[in-house]
């Protein structure tokens, strides 16, 4: 779509997911995604970790998304539908965790800081699927280890399900830039803003500041992702200037916007997805039919 005269590729908000696949165990592969493909909704009886070695990834519920650039990665409770969508070149990661080993004790999905030996941790993991043996099994106790201890990070943006709240929402996602106060965007949507504000509380559980911020830090990892300028960035997600954008991201990212760039970019070190994995050669075509 356009927004302000920019191409733009937006994440799927998924709100009604009609044909949900069930999987019963979650695999653990490594695949490539290319730009603008994903996987489609499912649920697994297992947790799943999600990783992009290269790229964004955006995992979409019924509750919102999440979105995660190579040095973060998406926890997926078992039970839960969702789906994959990823923006630019993506090296995809999963990793399977049984129903009963659940290192974070969440229910809900969440984004996790990721190491550099948890990262080793999850490329050795997806790399050589092996059968149960020794090794594996002492691989998977470290990489549990790490995920208990990695920082949660509140990069979610949730989707609402009350109808004036749900209608403002929308008009955002449209266009992040829409710089409207609250009181303005709510007599588009017929309420007040005291009302909103109570609303955005109650139903997603963080005021209008927090969830703005979130959908346009959103949209900035996907626009970066496609190779966009920071300055076109920080103009189309609603920054009034570079400097303000650069701020805001290196806080919640702990790096700038030119180094996310980088980190999105640069293949695995390790030589990216292996060509054997029969996940990394399904086409794109098919690739809605793979978890």
């Amino acid at each position: 779509m356009m927004i302000r005269g920019h191409p733009v590729a937006l994440p799927i908000i998924c709100r009604a997911m009609k044909v949900i696949r069930h999987v019963s165990v979650a695999p653990t592969s490594a695949r490539r995604l290319a730009p603008g493909t994903g996987i489609d909704a499912h649920r697994h009886d297992d947790h799943q970790i999600v990783f992009a070695g290269r790229g964004v990834v955006a995992v979409t519920t019924r509750a919102g998304s999440w979105t995660a650039l190579a040095t973060r990665a998406i926890w997926i409770p078992a039970g839960t539908v969702h789906s994959h969508q990823a923006h630019g070149e993506v090296e995809l990661h999963l990793i399977g965790l049984p129903a009963d080993t659940n290192p974070l004790g969440l229910d809900e999905p969440a984004v996790l800081r990721v190491s550099p030996l948890l990262r080793e941790l999850i490329l050795v993991c997806t790399r050589e699927q092996t059968d149960d043996t020794p090794e594996q099994r002492r691989l998977r106790a470290v990489l549990c280890d790490q995920l208990r201890i990695s920082a949660q990070q509140p990069l979610h943006v949730p989707t609402p399900t009350e109808p004036r709240l749900r209608a403002l929402c929308d008009i955002l996602h449209a266009d992040p830039a829409d710089n409207r106060t609250l009181a303005a965007l709510g007599r588009q949507v017929g309420a007040s803003d005291r009302t909103l504000s109570r609303l955005f509380k109650a139903d997603l559980g963080m005021t209008f500041p927090q969830w703005r911020t979130q959908l346009r830090l959103s949209h900035a990892l996907v626009l970066l992702a496609q190779n966009t300028p920071v300055t076109v960035v920080a103009h189309l997600c609603g920054w009034s200037s570079a400097s303000a954008f650069i701020d805001v991201f290196r806080r919640a990212f702990g790096h700038t916007p030119g180094r996310a760039t980088d980190v999105v970019q640069t293949d695995d070190r390790t030589g990216g997805v292996t060509p054997t994995s029969s996940a990394a050669n399904t086409p794109p075509q098919a690739q809605g039919d793979v978890n």
